[in-house]
C-alpha cells in the first residue's frame, strides 16, 4: 500500500512539472467550450460570493470506480449527452483559508444512464440489480483497474492563482443506491488531501432527469438527497442557470491531516 500512495504521488508530481509550460490559461482552454463568456464567470464570482466557507470539506471514500486517469483537461463530456453542466471549484487551505493555487482536482461521474467511463460493466450490473451499489460509510475501496477503454465524464484541472478549476461536463445520471452526485479528489503537493463529492439540490434534479435523455431507467430513482448513505449538506452545490445548462460553484476546504484515499 505505501508503495501504491508514493507512485500516485510521483506520478501527480511528473503530470505538473510536465505542463508548468503551458500555463493556467491553456488549461482552461484545452475542451471545446472550456472557457465560459464573460457574463459566466460574473456568474460564478457571485456564487463563490455565496459559497464562502472555512469549514473543513465533508468526506467520504471514493467509491468502486475511480482509477488514476492522467486527462488532463477541462471539457470532459466526449460523446455523452445530457444538459450542460459548467463546474467551478475552488480549493483552499482547511486552516488559513487561503487559496491553494496548482492543487490538482480530479473528477468522475456516471452519464445520464448511470454508466461510468473505465467501468461500463460493472455500473450495468449496478443498474441491473447484480450489485445494488449502496456505499456504506467508512467503507474502502482500493483504485479499480478499468475494465474498458471509455474515459468520458472524467479529467483533471490544476488550480490557477485563486485556487480555482474549472470544468464543462453534463449534469450527472443515477443509479440504484445513489442520488445525483459528482466524485472529486483533490491533491495537495502530490499527496491525496480530500476525497468528497458534490450533490444538487433535488428540485434541481428532478427538472434535469424530466429531460432527455434522462428518462431511459427502467425503475423509479430509489434513492433520494434525504437517504442517501454519504450526502451532507456541505456537498450540495451553488447553482444557477447558464444559457442553456447550468453553472455550479464550491468551494472545498481541505486541511492537511485529511485521508483522501
Amino acid at each position: 500500500m505505501g508503495h501504491d500512495r508514493e507512485d500516485r504521488r510521483v506520478s501527480r508530481r511528473r503530470m505538473i512539472t510536465g505542463i508548468g509550460s503551458l500555463g493556467f490559461g491553456g488549461l482552461f482552454t484545452a475542451g471545446a467550450q472550456a472557457t465560459s463568456e464573460p457574463d459566466t464567470y460574473a456568474k460564478a464570482d457571485a456564487l463563490f460570493a455565496k459559497a464562502r466557507t472555512c469549514t473543513l470539506a465533508p468526506s467520504t471514500q471514493q467509491g468502486p470506480y475511480y482509477f488514476e486517469t492522467r486527462a488532463l483537461r477541462s471539457d470532459l463530456r466526449e460523446d455523452r449527452q445530457g444538459v450542460r453542466l459548467r463546474l467551478a471549484i475552488k480549493v483552499q487551505d482547511g486552516q488559513t483559508c487561503r487559496p491553494l493555487p496548482r492543487s490538482v482536482v480530479e473528477i468522475w461521474h456516471c452519464d445520464a444512464a448511470g454508466l461510468y467511463s473505465g467501468a461500463e460493466a460493472e455500473s450495468r450490473d449496478a443498474l441491473s440489480g447484480k450489485d445494488t451499489g449502496k456505499i456504506e460509510p467508512g467503507e474502502k475501496f482500493a483504485d479499480m483497474r478499468p475494465s474498458d477503454r471509455r474515459r468520458y465524464l472524467r479529467g483533471t484541472q490544476v488550480a490557477d492563482a485563486d485556487g480555482i478549476v474549472r470544468f464543462t461536463t453534463v449534469w450527472p445520471g443515477w443509479y440504484p443506491g445513489r442520488t445525483v452526485h459528482i466524485h472529486v479528489m483533490v491533491v495537495v503537493d502530490g499527496t491525496r488531501a480530500l476525497c468528497t463529492e458534490l450533490m444538487f439540490d433535488e428540485a434541481l434534479n428532478r427538472k434535469v432527469l424530466a429531460l432527455p435523455p434522462y428518462q431511459g431507467h427502467e425503475k423509479p430513482r430509489d434513492t433520494f438527497n434525504g437517504n442517501d448513505p454519504i450526502f451532507k449538506d456541505g456537498m450540495l452545490a451553488h447553482v444557477t442557470q447558464d444559457g442553456d445548462g447550468y453553472l455550479a460553484v464550491i468551494v472545498l476546504s481541505a486541511g492537511p491531516d485529511r485521508d483522501g484515499g
